[in-house]
């Protein structure tokens, strides 16, 4: 069974893993060659995870590295798009999308022997996955039940039809666990994580080092290639970097534009880039004056640069304006929406500001003629903090009084999951199907980060809840986006070209097939399926 939902995971379809962004100013791709065991290697990653628990840990792009080599998602997509059964044996729906069963594969173990089985899926999806405080519960609220037919047969039953539902399966939501090995670790489990994948969990020093070991018993014959991998939070770009020049890491990760092009400079490393629909941006809390007045979000959006916000990033010439959740590569990027984001306007954002401060019944219950002030966070990485000191500026002109705040990734997250913030950088979209993307974004929910929602965009989810013919699923996405330009809960600031930099003698970081040798979608979003990795050294 394979769905097309969502974007192509690659951008220009991903014939080489490397997407359509000047392809020749990369270095030349190494061929993989034939496999070679054993080895290890060692993986700079952008940042920690707090928890390696699906429903605990928050699995950002750093993080959803490490899951891939400590699970198996249920679900994965192809290289053009498609979501396939990966883990799952088949995945197949009823006739009204409103019931799907899952058959899993036979004699798949987790690291600690016990069977994944129709039991443990429930154990987890009912003890774990939908607990208060899981931060995935969100993604499977429409389930209604997750009911066992038989040993190895599951069916989620769900509140209405739901075409999206498979793509909840790649991510967190669909990374078996061991239950009976959360259970004895109890409050510890996110420190301890046993799944199915092709490595075993050895220790972890948090801030420092996750290290991994091949699965033995791995249920795909053949994987994994590598012997260990070692996994290191190197929240400093020009320090990751440096590490994988001098040979201390054998892979980078990065999402910062200007990383990536030193990246290409860099004899001896293949680059695995990818621009798909992941911005970076700015989210506002719509929630807490003065962002709960249309007027001032749309004021600090016409007076940002996105050009100089690029610049600064180090994107300049590469890196795209972004104007919607949707990539140009995808099938939902519309050119109405590329008119209609607001742009850069100095003269029109004073206006607004001016028209909100000289309001008496301004949302802030400050004086009449008052600066508005807030905050402004961001991570403490150096091009950040560039992005965030043009933020200030462009926002000061106006007469806003701005403060800055540098927070580590991980906790900057936790705060805006919990809302317990002002305005600070983000990403925005996803290589996600958009009923995902926009129900989690803008519905009530703990990943909504903005707290914004709107009726018309509650109307357009339905049609992208209900029907899977493409030209509605466009209109509809579209019609959202055109609610979200005119409100702007979020800005933006460059479309995300993100790269997995590899010595030469790591290979195949985006060459994985699913069991049935369908390919997959590569190295997209800086993410990879570690099982089919090797090293020649």
């Amino acid at each position: 069974m394979g769905l097309l939902l969502g974007t192509a995971a690659c951008g220009g379809g991903g014939d080489d893993g490397n997407g359509d962004v000047e392809a020749g100013a990369q270095s030349e791709t190494v061929e993989a060659g034939d496999p070679v065991e054993g080895g290890e290697i060692t993986v700079g990653l952008e940042a920690e995870t707090n928890s390696w628990l699906p429903g605990e840990g928050t699995f950002n792009q750093p993080g959803v590295n490490v899951a891939y080599a400590l699970y198996d998602p249920l679900m994965h997509r192809t290289e053009d798009g498609a979501v396939e059964p990966y883990l799952a044996e088949s995945m197949e729906p009823n006739a009204d999308l409103s019931e799907w069963t899952l058959k899993l594969r036979p004699d798949v173990q987790f690291h600690d022997g016990t069977p994944l089985n129709a039991q443990a899926l429930k154990t987890i999806f009912d003890e774990y996955l939908t607990r208060p405080g899981s931060n995935v519960a969100a993604s499977v609220a429409d389930v209604t039940s997750l009911d066992v037919v038989d040993d190895l047969t599951v069916v989620y039953r769900l509140k209405e039809t739901n075409a999206a539902f498979p793509d909840n399966l790649v991510a967190a939501a669909g990374w078996p666990f061991s239950p009976t090995a959360a259970a004895a670790a109890g409050p510890d489990a996110g420190a301890n994580p046993v799944g199915t994948g092709p490595f075993k969990f050895v220790s972890w020093q948090r801030d420092s080092r996750l290290e991994l070991e091949k699965n033995e018993n791995y249920w795909q014959e053949g994987l994994p290639h590598l012997d260990k991998i070692t996994f290191r939070p190197i929240p400093d770009e020009d320090t990751r970097l440096s590490s994988l020049q001098s040979g201390d890491i054998d892979v980078m990760q990065s999402l910062r534009q200007s990383t990536v092009i030193k990246a290409r400079e860099l004899d001896g490393v293949t680059n695995f880039e990818h621009l798909g629909s992941n911005s970076g941006g700015s989210t506002m809390n719509v929630s807490r004056p003065p962002f709960d007045d249309v007027r001032v979000r749309q004021a600090l959006a016409h007076a940002m640069d996105q050009e100089a916000l690029i610049e600064v990033l180090g994107g300049a010439g590469v890196t795209p304006l972004q104007t919607q959740f949707f990539s140009p590569d995808s099938p939902y990027y519309s050119e109405k929406l590329e008119e209609s984001y607001p742009e850069h306007n100095v003269e029109k954002a004073q206006e607004l500001y001016d028209e909100y401060i000289n309001d008496p019944d301004r949302s802030d219950g400050k004086p009449v003629g008052s600066p508005i002030s807030f905050t402004f966070t961001c991570p403490p990485d150096p091009s950040l903090n560039e992005l965030s000191q043009l933020y200030q500026a462009f926002f000061n002109v106006l007469g806003a009084e701005v403060e800055l705040e540098q927070k580590e990734q991980a906790a900057w997250i936790q705060d805006m999951l919990a809302r317990d913030y002002d305005m600070g950088c983000t990403r925005v979209g996803a290589d996600r199907d958009p009923y995902i993307v926009f129900s989690q974004a803008f519905t009530e929910g703990p990943l909504n980060m903005t707290a914004f929602q709107s009726p018309e965009i509650d109307e357009q989810l339905e049609i992208l809840r209900t029907t899977t013919d493409v030209e509605e699923r466009k209109a509809a996405v579209e019609a959202i986006g055109e609610v979200l330009n005119e409100n702007v809960p979020n800005t933006y600031s460059g479309g995300t070209l993100t790269v997995m930099a590899a010595r030469d003698v790591v290979r195949n970081l985006d060459g994985w097939v699913f069991p049935d040798d369908t390919k997959g979608n590569g190295a997209a979003s800086a993410q990879v399926m570690w099982g089919h990795v090797w090293t020649t050294e």
